[in-house]
């Protein structure tokens, strides 16, 4: 008995949560209590008072407290809550990096100074005090708010399983603290929204072109490998860098999808959400598919260029006329772009060259954007 407490104390003390803790309280038998005779404690002699003669003792009977209801008919969510927990706790403490694995507490990450936030906390550049690698370090608080805790767990599980997918930021591992947690990701240049301010004018085609494609092939990996749902694309979420790369981030608001279907309403931003998820066309069933991401995708890519050929595919209000992924992939546009050679690695490290920084003063023209994309 000694050692099964130990192990389930050790295991609370190092859990990422809070309220997770009466999920585990399921592990100990009901506790058990004795009904107090006649209401009250007596002597154990059998001798009686004058004054309190003795009375018939009642049988001994045993107060059984019942296993919260939650504990008992534990609802799935919080059973895949714990699986997730169970994935990710042997996850973290190391760093792997070029196929190697180190050891890595908080005092090994160097800050050198934010460079964004995302939706459950704010990234920082870190250099990895043992290899010397560049990253970024996505700090969140522990907090006892079960929607945060949710979305932690939920960025960690998807970063974690999507290793093998050239188009989802990669993870190289985690670290908690009593505090927070920390995921250490791949160091990218910059976010579109953020190159678009820098260059103060629209994205050339061409490299929409490339951004559509990578970012599609994202989502549909996620539908098809891991049943999940973004719900929250928008251009500060599209990350671009110096190799050309282009990816997809942040997913502490993703959900799991239920035969192809997801129900939160409030989850991502007002400004990129599909109309469907806004405004339910059926009240009483408020569901909505991966066709809500394509809208949210749609609208980035119309507010990060002029170019907007693809806007009456992405953009069909009706739900049910909008396409799908695979659908989208047969698209001219799309398949014109999957398979052009496109510098973007060359027209991004220009553009960063040539501007400071998205408040900067220097406003480049249509025709000095495609000029800098020639080259």
């Amino acid at each position: 008995m000694i050692d099964h407490e130990l192990t389930v104390s050790d295991f609370l003390s190092s859990v990422l949560f809070i309220p997770l803790i009466p999920t585990f309280l399921s592990f100990f038998p009901a506790l058990q209590l004795p009904l107090a005779n006649d209401g009250g404690s007596r002597s154990s002699s059998s001798e009686s008072s004058p004054q309190h003669p003795s009375y018939p003792s009642r049988p001994r009977q045993m107060l059984t407290l019942p296993t919260p209801p939650y504990s008992l008919q534990k609802s799935l969510e919080n059973a895949e809550i714990d699986q997730k927990l169970q994935e990710i706790m042997k996850q973290t403490g190391y760093l792997k990096i070029d196929g190697q694995r180190y050891p890595a507490e908080v005092t090994d990450l160097i800050s050198e100074g934010e460079i964004g936030s995302g939706t459950c906390g704010q990234v920082f550049k870190v250099r990895f005090k043992k290899t010397g690698h560049v990253i970024a370090v996505k700090q969140m608080r522990r907090t006892g708010n079960k929607d945060e805790n949710k979305r932690i767990l939920m960025d960690l599980d998807v970063v974690l399983k999507s290793h093998d997918c050239p188009y989802i930021i990669q993870c190289y591992g985690a670290i908690v603290t009593n505090t927070d947690v920390f995921i250490a990701m791949e160091l990218m240049g910059t976010c579109a929204e953020k190159l678009k301010k820098r260059i103060q004018g629209p994205i050339p085609e061409a490299i929409l072109g490339k951004m559509t494609v990578a970012i599609v092939k994202a989502l549909l990996y996620l539908k098809e490998k891991h049943g999940v749902i973004h719900r929250d694309v928008k251009p500060s979420n599209i990350l671009l860098d110096a190799k050309g790369q282009i990816k997809l981030c942040d997913f502490g608001i993703s959900g799991r999808l239920v035969d192809s279907k997801a129900k939160t309403r409030s989850a991502g931003c007002a400004a990129y959400m599909a109309p469907e998820r806004i405004d339910p066309p059926d009240p009483s069933k408020p569901d909505y598919d991966i066709r809500a991401d394509v809208w949210s995708l749609g609208i980035s890519l119309v507010s990060s260029s002029s170019y907007i050929l693809l806007s009456r595919h992405f953009l069909t209000k009706d739900h049910r006329k909008r396409p799908k992924y695979h659908k989208l992939l047969e698209h001219s546009f799309i398949r014109r772009y999957e398979v052009s050679e496109v510098d973007v690695a060359g027209w991004f490290q220009t553009v960063m060259e040539r501007t400071e920084s998205p408040r900067s003063s220097q406003c480049f023209s249509h025709h000095q954007l495609h000029s800098l994309f020639s080259r």
